[in-house]
């Protein structure tokens, strides 16, 4: 059954909590790091992209770039910019976005959880970027940036974090230049903060929705310290890290799209009437189309949209992995046609997410960069629960969500 447990937040100050709070470490690139932070001396990408602070040249996983992580923590405390909370807490992030807002109850999941499998996963993790964000933990001896949890809606729950919105005043309460709001509140009543740890211990899993390598590597610093203190007694926070979690029937998953170079030496008529064995192929023009239902996909090649419909077959509706639309595509389109066999490595293709807009694929493709666009209908949460559920693994680049949870708003101490 599901870990939450309350802790001793790190926060900023109100006055400056808009300006502290960063997109996480892996949306943005170090040039994009540097210019969102830049004139703000506030901004938590101080410390989750320090390599913004030392020269331009800098590889961002040069030893110095971990030091002046921790070193700019450091200052961080100092200054003030961030203070503990004086009692373990639970706390209530929510984000409004286009209208619709979604509420995340924020404590720390447990390390067992993971290593147990109570907290499940749907993407396969890497290595290198694993020992990246281990480093991070590991020098800064915190969880800096939340992952992002979900689990099947409890009603009990949904009423509790309800009624603490209605009657108390958010400690935090702004909009981001993206035009989200982010709402933010502390729970310090102890009877509720228990009655909330109950009825998640009833929860049988949680999954992972966002943040697959932070989490991994949370939980595997844990374990370090497991290892390094071999007296320990499963209180201490090393044992614990640091996610916000939410209903899943709050959640949306909007569209993860491809661009392709090339059409693997096929001049595009060729490349269509290959399509054709698979899909059902309607022109739609120049203006652009966006796919309507499973199965139903958008190509942009030679400045035309095109419907394809998957033709019975190409699916199986009753295999979690085998009914989703990136296995089609990779399978029929990617690899049998384009020769693309490993989308993690090979470098012919690019993962566009949605929140661009089909737009940009249009834009890809006009520049001559890429040269046919593909955009897929999104996965639902009920898909990705089955996956975890049966202990599948989805295919790369088949999930996103948005808003994206802001950092900085509350840090975990692992001491």
């Amino acid at each position: 059954m599901a870990i939450l447990k309350p802790f001793k937040g790190l926060r900023p100050p109100k006055h400056i909590a808009k300006d502290m709070a960063a997109r996480p470490y892996d949306v943005l690139n170090s040039q994009e790091a540097r210019e969102e932070a830049k004139g703000n001396p506030y901004s938590l990408l101080h410390i989750t992209k320090p390599e913004i602070d030392l020269p331009e040249h800098i590889d961002e996983h040069d030893e110095q770039v971990y030091q002046k992580a921790k070193e700019n923590f450091e200052k961080f405390l100092q200054n003030g910019w961030l203070v503990q909370d004086p009692d373990e807490y639970l706390y209530i992030y929510a984000q409004t976005m286009n209208g619709r807002t979604q509420y995340g109850l924020v404590g720390c999941a447990g390390v067992d959880d993971y290593l147990n499998g109570v907290i499940k996963r749907h993407e396969l993790t890497r290595k290198d970027k694993e020992e990246d964000r281990m480093k991070h933990v590991r020098i800064t001896n915190a969880n800096m940036e939340p992952v992002f949890f979900s689990y099947r809606a409890v009603p009990e729950i949904d009423a509790i974090v309800e009624n603490i919105v209605k009657t108390q005043q958010p400690e935090y309460d702004f909009v981001t230049t993206d035009n989200v709001g982010h709402h933010f509140w502390v729970v310090r009543d102890k009877q509720t903060i228990q009655k909330l740890v109950d009825l998640f211990a009833q929860i049988p899993y949680t999954y992972v929705a966002d943040g697959h390598h932070r989490t991994a590597a949370a939980a595997l610093v844990g374990k370090e310290k497991r290892e390094q203190h071999p007296n320990y007694t499963g209180n201490e926070e090393f044992n614990y890290f640091l996610a916000v979690h939410f209903p899943d029937n709050q959640l949306n998953i909007i569209d993860y799209n491809r661009v392709v170079k090339d059409l693997n030496g096929l001049t595009p008529q060729q490349f269509i009437e290959k399509l054709k064995e698979k899909f059902i192929i309607e022109e739609k023009g120049t203006e652009i189309y966006k796919p309507t239902h499973l199965h139903n996909f958008s190509m942009y090649l030679e400045g035309k949209w095109y419907s394809l419909e998957a033709k019975p077959g190409t699916y199986d509706d009753n295999d979690p992995i085998g009914v989703l639309d990136v296995t089609i595509l990779s399978r029929y389109v990617l690899d049998e046609i384009l020769g693309i066999k490993d989308l993690r490595t090979d470098k012919r293709i690019d993962f566009v997410g949605g929140i661009r807009g089909l737009g940009e694929l249009k834009k890809r493709v006009d520049s001559g960069e890429m040269k046919v666009a593909f955009a897929l209908y999104p996965v639902t949460m009920k898909q990705l629960i089955d996956i975890a559920d049966t202990g599948n693994i989805m295919p790369p680049k088949t999930t996103w969500f948005e808003p994206k949870l802001r950092s900085g708003l509350v840090v975990h101490l692992l001491d």
